[in-house]
């Protein structure tokens, strides 16, 4: 009984979450694009450093171990990215050879905005850095979430309720930064959302895994945390904020910056909510 109430636990706010973002995002969002650029990067970076860290810190985890552990993680990330465009440059050498896809993929965005062109499409046959970063680290978060949300269902069935209802809260705004990203790499929508879900669905497994090794891999858990932020902390400042650093007016700068600033506050709002109850 205990174990499929975890199942249902974690599906529902594992895959649930990305749903709701989605139907946000793609619905009554979608016509802001850079808007929502400079909401996802706020929301990665808010998640990594008021909601992730924190929670790694407060264990009796070393911080030396920790810092390392984000640094180790920044670096893979960094190197995932320099694979799947080399990879990709290999694929497409007829477009071009691999340094010049890489080169174009990093600096192309800024040109392409500043003649007011959409960066969902811009560079739509190049991929877009961090989406794999993305999906890394949002398995590896769900798979965090999933032992959370296992623990309390062991300890409490209205615990575990209020665990998975304040984890679908809590990963709406940070899906919905997901899904920017990756619609921006291929501008394919239900891709973005079935890769998004696929990664959802791994709270399921560590719900179950959870279940059965709840006591041992409780040590673990800051280290998930930790590799999760490094992976939110590089897609937004590898990736977003470079897109975002370009000449604007004072209007639009005023507009970024408050869109920056309402993706921190959706998650700091949510995860106090969250921490609450």
């Amino acid at each position: 009984m205990v174990l499929i109430s975890i199942w249902i636990g974690t599906l529902a706010a594992g895959i649930g979450s990305v749903w709701i973002a989605a139907a946000l995002s793609f619905g009554v969002l979608a016509r802001f694009t850079q808007h929502m650029l400079s909401m996802a990067a706020g929301a990665l970076l808010a998640t990594a450093f008021l909601h992730l860290l924190p929670e790694a810190f407060e264990s009796q985890a070393g911080a030396h171990d920790l810092f390392l552990t984000l640094l180790v993680g920044l670096v893979f990330f960094f190197l995932l990215d320099k694979a799947e465009l080399w990879h990709h440059g290999h694929e497409h050498h007829h477009e071009a050879a691999p340094h010049h896809a890489a080169h174009e993929h990093l600096q192309g965005h800024v040109h392409a905005q500043s003649h007011g062109h959409d960066p969902a499409h811009a560079h739509s046959h190049l991929p877009k850095p961090g989406s794999w970063a993305v999906l890394t680290g949002d398995s590896v978060h769900c798979f965090g979430d999933g032992i959370l949300i296992a623990s309390a269902f062991v300890a409490d069935l209205r615990l575990g309720v209020i665990a998975a209802l304040a984890v679908l809260a809590h990963e709406v705004p940070h899906h919905m930064g997901d899904l920017v990203v990756l619609r921006g790499g291929s501008g394919d929508r239900r891709m973005a959302l079935v890769k998004v879900s696929l990664a959802g669905a791994v709270t399921a497994l560590g719900g179950t895994v959870g279940y059965f090794l709840v006591d041992r891999l409780h040590d673990y858990l800051p280290y998930f945390l930790a590799v999760a932020s490094s992976s939110f902390i590089y897609v937004a400042l590898a990736d977003l904020i470079p897109q975002l650093q370009k000449r604007l007016s004072a209007r639009e700068t005023v507009a970024q910056i408050a869109w920056l600033g309402a993706g921190i506050g959706l998650v700091t709002l949510v995860s106090g909510l969250a921490h609450g109850h």
